[in-house]
């Protein structure tokens, strides 16, 4: 087996499975776990982040909706680099042309690559929206790299860690308005997976609820994996103001922990920002979302460790070394 991840919350899964000597490639946005950084990249990005020569949030969410306007896609792939490589499989996705690769584009390469060898790999397309989704493909590319005992073991792990940690979670407490900012300059609100991990932290995340999967009645206790909430959307400052949150978590997709840092300092800059409840409480935390929030991989099982321990007060069910801050008032 020779394959090909080009999602980083693939790599991360090839990982826990065991399965890392199998990867001959990868995209330029898998650094998860260190081991896989010496593989060759075969994507690239056309748009980056560098507020010190003036490309910050809001210039980036420009150029992405100018390229997606133009049906262009954010990002490259190497097509000749990916022949050398010869892979039997690549794993990529279907759910999100600005976070990654688009699906498209890599079916065109795989008919490339019959086109010249013969031989079409295998395309594995993830497009999870829910936490029970993202642990379902553990098992899917387990299968796929012929070792699903592994990526069972692996899968239970994991469903074990994220409904242990549900336990500490008071059903009958008040539940705390949550603002999730998965991008500031316009401002995104959660989407997918990170509303359901609010809800079941024990939170409300009201600009963007979960619902109930048709025929699931009201999906509620041990069906609570029933219910799914639409994608990130953008909201003006005045409808987020009108939420009212608690507590808010700020997260930009793609964006490390520094960076993220940098633009919560651009809101507190911002008056209406000041003024929100959580603001005043001193409840913002700011999180390496790039790693724990915005990856449908293993690592949400960890960011849901750390929402039940920081909304519940339990700091001791916060992972060691999870890259987060707290925003002073």
């Amino acid at each position: 087996m020779r394959a090909v991840s080009l999602l980083p919350s693939a790599t991360e899964i090839v990982s826990i499975i065991g399965a890392d000597a199998l990867l001959v490639g990868r995209s330029h946005e898998c650094d998860f776990p260190d081991r896989i950084a010496g593989l060759p990249a075969l994507t690239s990005q056309r748009t980056h982040y560098d507020p010190a020569h003036g490309i910050g949030a809001q210039e980036i969410d420009r150029a992405v909706r100018q390229q997606l306007d133009a049906h262009d896609s954010l990002y490259r792939l190497d097509v000749d680099r990916l022949l050398e490589l010869a892979p039997d499989l690549i794993i990529t996705q279907d759910l999100c042309d600005v976070c990654s690769i688009d699906l498209e584009t890599v079916r065109g390469a795989a008919r490339t690559i019959a086109e010249r060898t013969g031989a079409e790999p295998e395309i594995v397309s993830l497009d999870p929206h829910t936490i029970e989704a993202v642990i379902d493909d553990v098992h899917r590319v387990g299968r796929a790299m012929g070792l699903p005992e592994k990526a069972r073991d692996a899968a239970v792990t994991l469903r074990d860690r994220f409904f242990r940690t549900e336990e500490h979670v008071n059903a009958f407490a008040a539940k705390p308005i949550v603002g999730f900012l998965e991008w500031t300059d316009p401002l995104f609100i959660a989407g997918h997976w990170n509303v359901e991990l609010i809800e079941r932290a024990g939170g409300r995340h009201p600009l963007n609820e979960t619902v109930a999967k048709s025929g699931h009645g009201a999906a509620e206790g041990p069906m609570r994996g029933e219910r799914v909430a639409g994608k990130s959307v953008a909201v003006t400052p005045e409808v987020f103001n009108a939420s009212q949150p608690d507590a808010i978590v700020i997260a930009p997709c793609g964006l490390t922990l520094d960076q993220a840092w940098y633009e919560a300092e651009r809101l507190m800059e911002q008056a209406w920002f000041r003024e929100l409840p959580a603001v005043k409480a001193g409840r913002v935390a700011v999180v390496d979302g790039s790693a724990m929030f915005n990856r449908p991989g293993p690592r949400l099982v960890d960011a849901f460790e750390w929402l039940v321990g920081w909304l519940n007060d339990r700091p001791e069910l916060i992972p060691i070394d999870f890259p987060w801050r707290e925003l002073g008032t």
